[in-house]
């Protein structure tokens, strides 16, 4: 196999800039189109069985590019439907993608970084530590190995989110790339409303993604208050609600489309789930265009939490209802898989020596 250490990957590259490397070719801009709908339509990765392009473009592109993405390690199915894939991308690192169908949809969660460093501690990603950014070709790569595999099966990938490993604000250039190409017409054409970035709230970046992409937002609250928030998001400590909300509002009024946001908030027994937090976080989002999503918190090994009963999320849910905030309670999917929300762990060579502790 050639060494492409060295060589530009062209998963890496948007619309634009891919416009630049071919006029750094000479080439005529019409390149650009039949480059993308070799590598996104018709999922050819050799340079010299793209016919249309003249040999010696392609001789040019076999010594400076390449289309590379990495290796599955394993694929599970749960009975349900839902699909896991475990991607090896390199020095014993391993991150988890899963496939969520529905009957009207389907639904990639895509991870951004090779652990997370936020260390939530309703998250076994969190428990993980954290190696790495992923780059723009990795996450794209998610999205090819499983749209290559759906389509054997007759599946479809409707919405993607980028709610897997890792904290997308957290590495985003390379996010906001792969964002360009998910709406691309030329490459995954999916419209905006069908990508969503979900965030724990890094503030200045949030300030900045609503400027730069146009995708959908969700945020990761789980607490009503700073006190309780502090221990369970622990970036909060730096950017707490009142500034998190802030952040949201000028999410909201960016940009010359309507915008939503969807907080998400995992329930733990006896921890966050009373009627009365659900009082607060009615007051909180109130007057803001958002949906709650009620998360039933997933086990994993050695966590400290239990999920709160069904009836007690019921009430909860009411009292958003009742006070006029849009809510709904997300079915519980992939779990004998480890797939469900909160369970994917991959395998991270944990470079904040967490797991040392």
């Amino acid at each position: 196999m050639p060494n492409n250490q060295y060589k530009t990957n062209l998963l890496n590259l948007n619309q634009q800039a891919l416009t630049k490397l071919f006029e750094s070719l000479g080439e005529r801009p019409y390149r650009v189109k039949q480059i993308m709908q070799w590598i996104y339509k018709y999922h050819e990765f050799d340079f010299d069985k793209m016919l249309n392009l003249s040999k010696k473009l392609r001789q040019q592109l076999n010594d400076i590019a390449c289309i590379n993405f990495p290796e599955v390690s394993k694929q599970n199915q749960a009975l349900d439907g839902v699909i896991k894939w475990v991607i090896d991308v390199g020095e014993n690192n391993f991150i988890e993608t899963v496939y969520i169908p529905e009957k009207d949809r389907g639904t990639l969660c895509i991870s951004s970084q090779v652990g997370c460093s936020l260390a939530c501690t309703f998250c076994s990603t969190g428990m993980q530590g954290f190696n790495r950014n992923l780059s723009t070709a990795e996450i794209i790569a998610q999205v090819m190995i499983a749209k290559q595999y759906l389509s054997t099966k007759d599946k479809r990938i409707s919405n993607v989110v980028f709610m897997g490993m890792g904290e997308p604000l957290l590495n985003e250039k390379a996010v906001y790339v792969a964002c360009d190409l998910l709406l691309d017409d030329l490459a995954f054409g999916l419209s905006r409303r069908k990508v969503t970035i979900s965030t724990s709230g890094v503030v200045p970046a949030l300030l900045r993604m609503a400027d730069r992409t146009p995708v959908s937002l969700a945020i990761s609250l789980h607490a009503p208050d700073d006190t309780l928030r502090d221990e369970l998001v622990p970036i909060n400590q730096k950017y707490p609600i009142k500034e998190l909300l802030l952040a949201c509002q000028n999410y909201l009024t960016a940009g010359t489309q309507e915008r939503h946001i969807l907080f998400e908030y995992v329930m733990l027994e006896g921890v966050n789930d009373s009627t009365a937090q659900a009082k607060k976080l009615a007051t909180l989002l109130k007057g803001l265009s958002a949906k709650v999503n009620l998360i039933p918190f997933n086990p994993f090994p050695k966590t400290q939490y239990q999920t709160s009963k069904k009836v007690t999320i019921a009430s909860f849910q009411d009292v958003l209802f009742d006070n006029g905030i849009r809510t709904t309670t997300r079915r519980t999917r992939g779990e004998e898989v480890d797939a469900a929300c909160g369970q994917l762990a991959g395998r991270v060579v944990d470079k904040t020596k967490r797991t040392q502790e």
